[in-house]
């Protein structure tokens, strides 16, 4: 048992160290979190003003998920570290 947990904590600080991030792709990861937070607040408020039905909203949330990701993943491939 003390075998597995020694496995486990080693495991848990290599990809602790391996996930350490640049200041600036931690910036523009922040940068892109609050984009995607902007969006869905206007969604949220398009969808309670009656603008967009709770599908579209969804849908739109979605996308903007979506784009957020693949933003996010093209600055994690841009960082050399």
């Amino acid at each position: 048992m003390k075998k597995i947990i020694a496995i486990a904590s080693a495991a848990v600080l290599g990809l602790g160290v391996a996930a350490c991030d640049s200041a600036a792709e931690n910036e523009a990861e922040d940068q892109i979190e609050a984009t995607e937070e902007v969006a869905d607040e206007q969604i949220d408020a398009a969808e309670d003003a009656g603008q967009i039905t709770d599908e579209t909203a969804d849908a739109m949330e979605a996308d903007v998920e979506a784009e957020a990701d693949a933003a996010e993943e093209t600055v994690d491939e841009a960082d050399p570290q």
